[in-house]
Formats: C-alpha cells, sequence, structure tokens
C-alpha cells in the first residue's frame, strides 16, 4: 500500500518530539514532575505543533496543569520568580489545562484520550 500522509511530517522532528513525549510520560507517571512535562510539551508545541501524537501532548499537559493547580507533584513553583509568579498561579494553571484539554477535543477527536479529557473538562469548568 501506498497512502500519501494527510500532512508531511518531517521526520527528524517528529523522532526529536516522539523524544520529547517520552521523557514527558516518564516524567508525569514516575516522577510527578509536572512542570518538566509542560516544559517539554511547551518546547515541542512551539517547535513542532503538527507532531502526530500531540494529542497525546495535550492530554499530558492538561493533567499536568490540572495537578499543578491543585498542589500535586513533587516539584515545586518558585514563585520568588517573576515568570513563576505569572505561569503558574492556580488560577492559570486552572486556565491553561481547560485550553489544552479543549483543545484536544476539538482538535483531534478520535483520540483515545478524549472521553478522559472531556471528563476532566466537565470536572474543572463547573469549579471555575
Amino acid at each position: 500500500r501506498n497512502i500519501d500522509p494527510a500532512i508531511d511530517r518531517d521526520p527528524v522532528l517528529e523522532q526529536d518530539a516522539k523524544h520529547n513525549l517520552d521523557v514527558a510520560w516518564q516524567a508525569f507517571r514516575l516522577k510527578k514532575a509536572y512542570k518538566g512535562v509542560l516544559m517539554r510539551f511547551e518546547e515541542t508545541f512551539a517547535a513542532y505543533p503538527q507532531f502526530s501524537k500531540m494529542d497525546e501532548f495535550l492530554y499530558l499537559a492538561g493533567m499536568s496543569s490540572f495537578y499543578l493547580s491543585e498542589g500535586k507533584g513533587k516539584q515545586k513553583i518558585d514563585m520568588k520568580t517573576e515568570k513563576d509568579k505569572e505561569k503558574y498561579t492556580p488560577e492559570k494553571l486552572k486556565e491553561n489545562a481547560v485550553a489544552y484539554l479543549a483543545m484536544l477535543v476539538e482538535n483531534h477527536p478520535q483520540s483515545k484520550y478524549r472521553d478522559e479529557a472531556e471528563k476532566k473538562l466537565r470536572e474543572i469548568k463547573p469549579a471555575s
């Protein structure tokens, strides 16, 4: 079978993004390093937004933002730095969680993470 991909993907960027996703999953599952997950996501999303597994990354970013907004995770936010103060307030994190999960639901209707994202959105939205 010779099927042209719907999106022309750069194999080098695809591989780099896949590595970032793998590292993000490890940080998410094993280390509860949600800030690290967000940093990997932001780097990948900025450099290669058409990554084939962006739905997974949006799910991880949304859940990580939500968990950080609840004060969960092993990485602590340094509220002394101006950048962290702006970026990691519970309100901003919750807002980002909603944005990432909504993007997943809207842009990736076939994603295996969609149902879980919708469920989390219903849980977050009434509270905000």
